[in-house]
C-alpha cells in the first residue's frame, strides 16, 4: 500500500513540476515580448525622426517659395513708386526677405545632409533590428513549444495518476491529500532519517521510529504533519514489483 502511495506522490511531484513550468514559461515569453516592443519602438523612433526632418524641409522650401514670390512682387512695385521713401522701404523689405530666404536655404542644406546620414543609419538599424526580432521570434516559438510539451506531459501524468490513486487505501489517500493541500508544494510522504523526519529534521519519538521501521503503522510527524516511512522497506517493495 505504501509503495502505491509513493508511486502516487512521485506522479504528483512531477505534475507539480510541470505546473510550475507552465507558470514560469509565459513569464519568460513576456520578457521577450517586452524586448520586441522596445526594438519596434526604437525603429519607429528612428523613422519618425526622418519624417520630422522631411516635414521641416518641405516647410522651409515652402517658405522660400513664398518669400521669393514676395520679392518678385516688390521688384515689380519698384518701377511704379514715385517717392524715394517708398522706394527705400521696398528695398529694405526685399533685403529682409532675401536674408530670410538665405537662412531657410542654409537650413534646407543642413537638413539634406542630416537626412543622408540618418537614412544610411536607418538602413543599418533596420537590418540590425530585423535580425534581433527574428531571433526573438524564434525564441518565442521555442517557448511556445516548451509550454505545449509541459501541458502534454502534465496531462499524460494526470491520466497515469488516476489508476494509481484508486489503488491507495481511501483513509490513507485522504490523509495524503490533506497534507498536500496544507504544504502546497513538495512531498507529503518522507522517509525517516535515522530517528528524525527528513521533511523538517525534527526528532521522532523512539516508539514511533520502531513501529515505522517494523512496518506496523504509518505515523505522521508531530511537527510538520508529513507521513513517515522506512526507506529500506519501500526500496525492497519497489524492487519486488
Amino acid at each position: 500500500m505504501l509503495n502505491k502511495l509513493l508511486q502516487l506522490q512521485e506522479l504528483d511531484l512531477r505534475i507539480e513540476a510541470f505546473k510550475k513550468r507552465e507558470k514560469e514559461i509565459p513569464a519568460q515569453k513576456k520578457k521577450f515580448e517586452i524586448q520586441q516592443k522596445r526594438l519596434v519602438d526604437e525603429f519607429e523612433e528612428r523613422e519618425n525622426a526622418c519624417r520630422q526632418l522631411t516635414v521641416e524641409q518641405r516647410t522651409c522650401e515652402s517658405e522660400i517659395e513664398q518669400k521669393q514670390q514676395q520679392v518678385a512682387k516688390y521688384d515689380q512695385q519698384l518701377f511704379s513708386v514715385k517717392k524715394n521713401e517708398e522706394y527705400q522701404a521696398l528695398l529694405h523689405e526685399i533685403d529682409l526677405l532675401k536674408k530670410q530666404i538665405a537662412v531657410h536655404e542654409e537650413r534646407v542644406l543642413t537638413i539634406m545632409m542630416k537626412m543622408d546620414e540618418m537614412k544610411a543609419r536607418l538602413e543599418e538599424d533596420k537590418a540590425r533590428i530585423q535580425a534581433e526580432l527574428a531571433g526573438l521570434e524564434r525564441q518565442c516559438a521555442a517557448i511556445d513549444e516548451e509550454l505545449a510539451q509541459a501541458v502534454r506531459g502534465r496531462k499524460q501524468l494526470e491520466r497515469e495518476r488516476l489508476p494509481v490513486a484508486q489503488q491507495v487505501d481511501e483513509e490513507l489517500l485522504a490523509r495524503y491529500k490533506r497534507i498536500r493541500q496544507s504544504k502546497k508544494t513538495g512531498p507529503a510522504v518522507v522517509p525517516l532519517s535515522g530517528a528524525s523526519c527528513s521533511g523538517c529534521h525534527m526528532a521522532v519519538p523512539p516508539q514511533k521510529v520502531n513501529e515505522i521501521l517494523a512496518g506496523d503503522k504509518i505515523h505522521s510527524c508531530a511537527y510538520c504533519g508529513r507521513l513517515l516511512y522506512n526507506k529500506v522497506d519501500a526500496e525492497e517493495a519497489s524492487a519486488e514489483v
